[in-house]
């Protein structure tokens, strides 16, 4: 029996891409280039299964083109943002993603790009890089104490709730939260949390200011310029959630003109390429989409994935299904 034809666009932890190799006809990306829209048809029109990455844009022209022989999609990330899941759905195709095994190393992100923004941290290494460290003096870099302040969360998913539990926990930070539905009880309990009834409500109240929000329309530039004028002086904010959320050139605005103190940034509107307002600001901390970049949480993706693609060609329900 023919081993069924996988396309994978980029590439992927050695362990993951040996495990394909074993299992199915496949078509690595040894270059990992990005593949371009017409060599994502041909995959679509050659493969079985399509298996791509967030950054890979699978629009609607490119789910419609004629003599599909490709019936899954496997996303390689926990967002599906990347695909057109309207028309993914109106040309029968089934997509999944790869949810649960990055919660913490995305959570872990977060802490670490607050408290880089918290403690100017970026800002510190640059000056001993750059050799202007002149030594230690009373008034000198003065950031922000983590400990005990207040930690904002505007959505309250898997993601969200990792990093409340580092801050509570760890950081005897008080936890609010702007979600559009009532969690649990026992895990408001065991953080403490409080539910704010508005967005506003929350930046108006919060040290810093962390997104867990998805991507897409209903959610693009959430963060804009008459919000980020709610924050405090002394706030931070942070993403690590979708780069439209927030609206860069009101951020760099705001960062500029003092309206909030900082910002811990791992994902950009149109990433790879950053508005360069940002490079000339000293109170940002910037990361390359590092949220869930991790050996052992990109094996388990791509274990993910394989799961996936594996119960489909059996006949079965994809557990990660999403179209």
């Amino acid at each position: 029996m023919n081993k069924p034809k996988v396309v994978v666009t980029r590439r992927w932890p050695a362990e993951i891409e040996a495990r394909l190799k074993a299992l199915y006809d496949v078509q690595l990306n040894e270059s990992d280039i990005p593949m371009t829209a017409d060599e994502l048809k041909l995959a679509l029109q050659t493969a079985d299964a399509l298996l791509p990455t967030v950054t890979d844009s699978i629009t609607a022209g490119i789910l419609g083109v004629e003599g599909k022989r490709a019936k899954i999609i496997g996303n390689f990330g926990v967002g599906y943002n990347n695909i057109d899941v309207n028309a993914a759905k109106a040309q029968g195709l089934v997509v999944t993603n790869t949810p649960h095994v990055l919660t913490d190393c995305t959570a872990d992100i977060a802490m670490l790009l607050l408290l880089m923004s918290a403690r100017r941290a970026s800002e510190g290494d640059r000056l001993i890089r750059n050799r202007q460290w002149t030594g230690w003096r009373p008034t000198h870099m003065l950031g922000q104490k983590v400990t005990g302040k207040t930690l904002g969360l505007i959505g309250f998913g898997r993601i969200a709730q990792a990093m409340a539990k580092k801050a509570h926990h760890g950081f005897g930070m008080r936890i609010l939260f702007y979600a559009p539905s009532q969690p649990a009880q026992a895990i408001m309990d065991d953080l403490q949390a409080t539910r704010c009834d508005t967005v506003e409500e929350l930046l108006s109240e919060a040290n810093f200011v962390s997104l867990h929000c998805p991507g897409g329309e209903a959610t693009r530039h959430l963060i804009n310029e008459q919000r980020l004028k709610l924050m405090r002086p002394s706030a931070h904010l942070i993403n690590t959630a979708r780069g439209d959320v927030v609206d860069g050139k009101a951020l760099i605005k705001a960062l500029k003109e003092g309206w909030i103190a900082g910002a811990g940034l791992d994902v950009f509107e149109g990433e790879p390429n950053i508005d360069p307002g940002f490079l000339e600001l000293d109170n940002v901390a910037l990361l390359p989409h590092l949220g869930s970049a991790t050996e052992e949480t990109r094996v388990a993706m791509g274990n993910r994935v394989l799961a996936n693609i594996a119960a489909f060609f059996a006949g079965e329900e994809p557990g990660d299904r999403v179209v």
